[in-house]
Protein backbone atom coordinates (compact mmCIF):
# COMPACT_ATOMS: atom_id res chain seq x y z
CA UNK A 1 0.00 0.00 0.00
CA UNK A 2 1.33 3.51 -0.75
CA UNK A 3 2.04 6.15 2.23
CA UNK A 4 3.72 9.59 2.27
CA UNK A 5 4.57 11.62 5.52
CA UNK A 6 4.14 15.02 4.59
CA UNK A 7 5.19 18.84 6.38
CA UNK A 8 3.05 21.61 5.99
CA UNK A 9 1.91 24.52 7.59
CA UNK A 10 -1.26 22.80 9.68
CA UNK A 11 -2.86 19.65 9.31
CA UNK A 12 -5.47 20.31 6.52
CA UNK A 13 -2.42 21.63 4.16
CA UNK A 14 -0.75 18.57 4.91
CA UNK A 15 -3.17 15.98 4.23
CA UNK A 16 -4.33 17.67 1.09
CA UNK A 17 -1.11 17.75 -0.23
CA UNK A 18 -0.53 14.16 0.65
CA UNK A 19 -3.85 13.20 -0.88
CA UNK A 20 -2.28 15.09 -4.25
CA UNK A 21 0.49 13.21 -4.03
CA UNK A 22 -1.32 10.21 -3.85
CA UNK A 23 -3.74 10.62 -5.94
CA UNK A 24 -6.63 9.36 -4.33
CA UNK A 25 -9.38 10.92 -2.55
CA UNK A 26 -9.83 11.46 1.55
CA UNK A 27 -12.26 8.38 1.86
CA UNK A 28 -9.47 5.89 0.38
CA UNK A 29 -6.89 7.17 3.10
CA UNK A 30 -5.99 6.35 6.55
CA UNK A 31 -4.98 9.45 8.16
CA UNK A 32 -2.31 9.78 10.96
CA UNK A 33 -1.37 13.31 12.56
CA UNK A 34 1.92 12.72 14.16
CA UNK A 35 2.44 16.56 15.34
CA UNK A 36 -0.62 19.15 14.90
CA UNK A 37 2.71 22.21 14.32
CA UNK A 38 2.23 25.01 16.29
CA UNK A 39 1.93 28.80 15.17
CA UNK A 40 4.81 30.01 17.76
CA UNK A 41 4.66 33.34 19.22
CA UNK A 42 3.73 35.92 17.07
CA UNK A 43 2.69 33.83 14.56
CA UNK A 44 6.29 33.16 13.03
CA UNK A 45 8.84 33.00 15.81
CA UNK A 46 9.52 28.93 16.85
CA UNK A 47 6.92 28.12 14.47
CA UNK A 48 6.67 24.61 13.90
CA UNK A 49 5.08 22.38 11.12
CA UNK A 50 2.39 19.92 11.37
CA UNK A 51 3.32 16.52 10.29
CA UNK A 52 1.19 13.57 8.45
CA UNK A 53 1.64 10.37 7.46
CA UNK A 54 -1.31 9.29 5.18
CA UNK A 55 -1.70 5.71 4.06
CA UNK A 56 -3.62 4.73 0.67
CA UNK A 57 -6.50 2.05 1.87
CA UNK A 58 -6.48 -0.98 -0.15
CA UNK A 59 -9.77 -1.92 -1.48
CA UNK A 60 -9.43 -5.26 -3.00
CA UNK A 61 -11.90 -5.15 -5.16
CA UNK A 62 -11.33 -1.87 -7.41
CA UNK A 63 -7.58 -2.45 -7.18
CA UNK A 64 -8.40 -5.94 -8.95
CA UNK A 65 -10.40 -4.32 -11.14
CA UNK A 66 -7.68 -1.62 -12.32
CA UNK A 67 -5.20 -4.93 -12.00
CA UNK A 68 -7.01 -6.40 -14.75
CA UNK A 69 -7.51 -3.25 -16.96
CA UNK A 70 -3.80 -2.73 -16.95
CA UNK A 71 -2.91 -6.12 -17.86
CA UNK A 72 -5.65 -5.96 -20.49
CA UNK A 73 -4.82 -2.62 -21.77
CA UNK A 74 -0.73 -3.37 -21.94
CA UNK A 75 -1.71 -6.40 -24.33
CA UNK A 76 -3.74 -4.25 -26.13
CA UNK A 77 -7.34 -6.49 -26.25
CA UNK A 78 -10.58 -4.56 -26.12
CA UNK A 79 -12.27 -6.39 -23.70
CA UNK A 80 -14.09 -4.59 -20.52
CA UNK A 81 -13.83 -5.62 -17.41
CA UNK A 82 -17.38 -5.22 -14.55
CA UNK A 83 -17.79 -6.41 -11.16
CA UNK A 84 -20.56 -8.92 -10.73
CA UNK A 85 -22.30 -6.95 -7.52
CA UNK A 86 -24.24 -9.95 -6.77
CA UNK A 87 -21.74 -12.64 -6.53
CA UNK A 88 -19.06 -10.22 -4.79
CA UNK A 89 -18.85 -9.88 -1.08
CA UNK A 90 -16.43 -9.43 1.76
CA UNK A 91 -14.77 -12.91 1.17
CA UNK A 92 -15.08 -12.98 -2.52
CA UNK A 93 -14.67 -10.64 -5.57
CA UNK A 94 -16.09 -12.13 -9.29
CA UNK A 95 -15.37 -10.11 -12.60
CA UNK A 96 -16.71 -10.54 -15.56
CA UNK A 97 -14.77 -9.89 -18.54
CA UNK A 98 -16.95 -8.40 -21.63
CA UNK A 99 -16.38 -8.09 -25.57
CA UNK A 100 -17.48 -9.07 -28.70
CA UNK A 101 -14.54 -9.94 -31.39
CA UNK A 102 -11.50 -10.24 -28.85
CA UNK A 103 -12.71 -12.40 -26.32
CA UNK A 104 -12.15 -15.71 -27.45
CA UNK A 105 -8.57 -14.36 -26.53
CA UNK A 106 -9.18 -13.74 -23.02
CA UNK A 107 -10.59 -17.14 -22.42
CA UNK A 108 -8.01 -19.04 -24.57
CA UNK A 109 -8.01 -22.85 -24.77
CA UNK A 110 -10.53 -24.18 -22.83
CA UNK A 111 -9.66 -21.34 -20.42
CA UNK A 112 -6.28 -21.22 -19.63
CA UNK A 113 -6.03 -17.70 -20.65
CA UNK A 114 -8.71 -16.94 -18.20
CA UNK A 115 -7.88 -19.05 -15.44
CA UNK A 116 -3.97 -17.52 -15.74
CA UNK A 117 -5.60 -13.92 -15.33
CA UNK A 118 -7.48 -15.11 -12.27
CA UNK A 119 -3.94 -16.45 -10.70
CA UNK A 120 -2.27 -13.27 -11.59
CA UNK A 121 -4.97 -11.22 -10.19
CA UNK A 122 -5.10 -13.12 -6.72
CA UNK A 123 -1.72 -13.03 -6.24
CA UNK A 124 -1.73 -8.82 -6.56
CA UNK A 125 -4.76 -8.74 -4.40
CA UNK A 126 -3.70 -11.49 -1.79
CA UNK A 127 0.25 -9.98 -1.67
CA UNK A 128 -1.60 -6.80 0.29
CA UNK A 129 -3.88 -8.71 2.88
CA UNK A 130 -3.16 -10.81 5.78
CA UNK A 131 -6.56 -12.74 4.87
CA UNK A 132 -7.34 -15.10 1.87
CA UNK A 133 -9.65 -12.69 -0.47
CA UNK A 134 -11.15 -15.26 -3.44
CA UNK A 135 -10.64 -14.10 -6.73
CA UNK A 136 -13.21 -15.38 -9.62
CA UNK A 137 -12.98 -14.61 -13.12
CA UNK A 138 -15.42 -14.85 -16.10
CA UNK A 139 -16.23 -14.19 -19.37
CA UNK A 140 -19.74 -13.64 -20.56
CA UNK A 141 -21.20 -17.25 -18.52
CA UNK A 142 -17.96 -19.42 -19.63
CA UNK A 143 -17.28 -20.92 -16.63
CA UNK A 144 -20.78 -22.30 -15.91
CA UNK A 145 -21.10 -23.29 -19.88
CA UNK A 146 -17.65 -24.88 -19.35
CA UNK A 147 -19.13 -27.04 -16.19
CA UNK A 148 -22.03 -28.24 -18.08
CA UNK A 149 -19.78 -29.15 -20.65
CA UNK A 150 -17.58 -31.40 -18.34
CA UNK A 151 -20.59 -32.81 -16.64
CA UNK A 152 -21.72 -33.96 -20.29
CA UNK A 153 -18.37 -35.42 -20.79
CA UNK A 154 -18.33 -37.68 -17.33
CA UNK A 155 -21.54 -38.95 -18.09
CA UNK A 156 -20.68 -40.07 -21.32
CA UNK A 157 -17.34 -41.34 -19.85
CA UNK A 158 -18.81 -42.93 -16.94
CA UNK A 159 -21.23 -45.17 -19.31
CA UNK A 160 -18.12 -46.20 -21.34
CA UNK A 161 -16.24 -47.26 -19.03
CA UNK A 162 -19.41 -49.39 -17.53
CA UNK A 163 -20.39 -50.65 -20.78
CA UNK A 164 -16.22 -51.66 -21.31
CA UNK A 165 -15.39 -52.93 -17.49
CA UNK A 166 -12.73 -50.77 -18.07
CA UNK A 167 -10.45 -47.57 -16.77
CA UNK A 168 -11.32 -44.74 -18.91
CA UNK A 169 -8.51 -42.02 -18.44
CA UNK A 170 -9.19 -38.07 -19.08
CA UNK A 171 -7.13 -35.39 -20.72
CA UNK A 172 -4.63 -33.70 -17.75
CA UNK A 173 -7.14 -31.07 -16.21
CA UNK A 174 -6.95 -28.22 -13.74
CA UNK A 175 -8.16 -28.75 -10.19
CA UNK A 176 -11.33 -26.92 -10.46
CA UNK A 177 -12.46 -29.08 -13.80
CA UNK A 178 -11.15 -32.40 -11.93
CA UNK A 179 -13.25 -31.46 -9.27
CA UNK A 180 -16.16 -31.18 -11.35
CA UNK A 181 -15.56 -34.51 -12.93
CA UNK A 182 -15.78 -35.98 -9.23
CA UNK A 183 -18.79 -33.97 -8.17
CA UNK A 184 -20.74 -35.07 -11.11
CA UNK A 185 -19.79 -38.81 -10.94
CA UNK A 186 -20.09 -38.58 -6.71
CA UNK A 187 -23.51 -39.95 -7.19
CA UNK A 188 -23.12 -43.05 -9.75
CA UNK A 189 -22.79 -46.24 -7.92
CA UNK A 190 -21.26 -48.18 -11.13
CA UNK A 191 -17.92 -45.98 -11.49
CA UNK A 192 -15.31 -44.42 -8.94
CA UNK A 193 -13.52 -41.28 -9.57
CA UNK A 194 -9.85 -40.22 -8.44
CA UNK A 195 -6.95 -38.16 -9.83
CA UNK A 196 -3.98 -39.58 -10.38
CA UNK A 197 -0.06 -37.82 -11.61
CA UNK A 198 1.80 -34.46 -10.67
CA UNK A 199 0.38 -31.32 -11.62
CA UNK A 200 0.04 -29.64 -14.36
CA UNK A 201 -0.55 -33.37 -16.03
CA UNK A 202 -3.02 -35.09 -13.33
CA UNK A 203 -5.66 -36.46 -14.95
CA UNK A 204 -8.91 -37.85 -13.70
CA UNK A 205 -9.87 -41.69 -13.65
CA UNK A 206 -13.08 -43.13 -14.17
CA UNK A 207 -12.99 -47.14 -12.88
CA UNK A 208 -16.07 -49.08 -13.54
CA UNK A 209 -17.18 -50.86 -9.82
CA UNK A 210 -17.96 -54.42 -9.55
CA UNK A 211 -21.65 -54.79 -8.56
Amino acid sequence: MKSIKIEAKNVEKAVKKALNELEIERENAEINVIDEGSKGLLGFIGAKDAVVEVKEIFDPIKKGKEFLETLLNKAQIDVGVEILEEKTNDEQVVYNLTGEKELGLVIGHRGETLDAMQYLTSIFINKELEEYFRVLLDAEGYRERRKETLERLAARLASKAERKKRKVVLEPMPPHERRIIHIALKENKNVKSYSEGKEPYRKVMIEPLDN
